[in-house]
């Protein structure tokens, strides 16, 4: 998924009083247990929120959010903020899953 750039609030449903900060939405099942392992790691409480498919043969998505509403994941993987599960700075090739290199550079020539 493409960084917004900025942080995204919201309620997980109509009744909740809770404010939430959107790591990403209608993400897959791969996806959102990689966020969810990754971001757990790094001392973050994450929410996720079930978003059925309108028929059987439609995947469920997921909406994954936390609590911490300071949390924006452009900020935090541009700053090297975030650790992978072994100890390495997370780059932005690695947040999007295209690579497990996190070598700092951010891009290639």
């Amino acid at each position: 998924m493409a960084f917004l750039g900025k942080n995204v609030f919201g309620k997980l449903n109509k009744t909740d009083e809770n404010i939430v900060s959107f790591v990403e939405k209608k993400v897959d099942e791969k996806r959102m247990h990689f966020l969810k392992e990754l971001l757990e790691h790094n001392g973050f409480e994450i929410i996720i929120q079930d978003i059925p498919g309108k028929t059987e043969e439609d995947p469920t998505l997921y909406n994954v959010a936390t609590t911490d509403l300071v949390f924006n994941p452009t900020t935090f993987v541009y700053q090297r903020r975030l650790l992978t599960l072994d100890g390495r700075k997370v780059t932005p090739a690695y947040w999007n899953q295209e690579t497990d290199d996190t070598s700092p550079q951010y891009y290639e020539r």
